[in-house]
């Protein structure tokens, strides 16, 4: 694919991905008129160690910055970038996280909506709707859109999930320097063969999620 063509296809992407704000824009939502919109996201359900990472980010009408995606799709390199320029366009950005103590006192699932929760919760000032990647939350004061693969569909969202992966990241290069041995600087606290011989070597470090070692454990076990 050539640069051009490359340029091309971002243009697409944005088109597409902004449909759907630019729908609520224009339409409004069950009658009431939308002003700002928020994307929810998450990072680091998967994960054997570290916590989950929410983002709520706010982006204004018009927003036009190629490239914005799912996270998963993005280099890391390109992440930074993206991270960067959202960050100086964005309305309003905000995080919420779990920690692996309270992942395994109420579970992934649980954690995320609490986190996400927090990020919407922490914004500056309340949007009139939030576009949430799968989930719903216990907040009746604000309209919720759930979106199946939302990241791949809502600029918002794709930019929330960008935000999220970049803050999360972050943090285990930081945790690498402080539990060494496994690799997270590198698979961000995934199980990969790396992390599974630090496991073999030192055992389980503080930011292990003890509910998601269980599978781990019983492998070892094993004749």
């Amino acid at each position: 694919m050539t640069k051009q063509e490359r340029i091309e296809k971002m243009k697409a992407d944005l088109v597409r991905m902004s449909e759907i704000e630019n729908d609520l824009y224009e339409n409004g939502y069950r009658g009431q008129e939308i002003r700002t919109i928020a994307g929810v996201d998450e990072v680091g359900r998967g994960p054997l160690a570290g916590p989950v990472v929410t983002a709520a980010v706010i982006l204004p009408q018009g927003f036009d910055l190629l490239g914005v995606n799912d996270s998963k799709k993005l280099s890391e390199k390109r992440r930074e970038e993206l991270y960067e320029k959202i960050m100086e366009t964005a309305l309003a950005v905000s995080i919420g996280m779990r920690d692996w103590q309270r992942i395994d006192e109420i579970n992934i699932l649980n954690a995320t909506r609490e986190a996400m929760t927090d990020a919407i919760r922490n914004l500056p000032f309340s949007p009139d709707i939030v576009l949430i990647d799968a989930l719903t939350l216990d907040l009746p004061e604000i309209p919720q859109m759930p979106l199946v693969k939302g990241d791949s569909r809502s600029i918002s969202i794709a930019a929330a999930s960008i935000i999220a992966k970049v803050t999360r990241d972050r943090m285990m290069v930081e945790y690498a320097g402080q539990y060494p041995g496994y690799a997270f600087e590198k698979n961000k606290g995934y199980g990969t063969k790396a992390h599974y011989e630090g496991l073999d070597r030192l055992g389980a470090c503080p930011i292990h999620r003890r509910s998601f070692l269980v599978k781990y454990a019983a492998k070892r076990k094993k004749p």
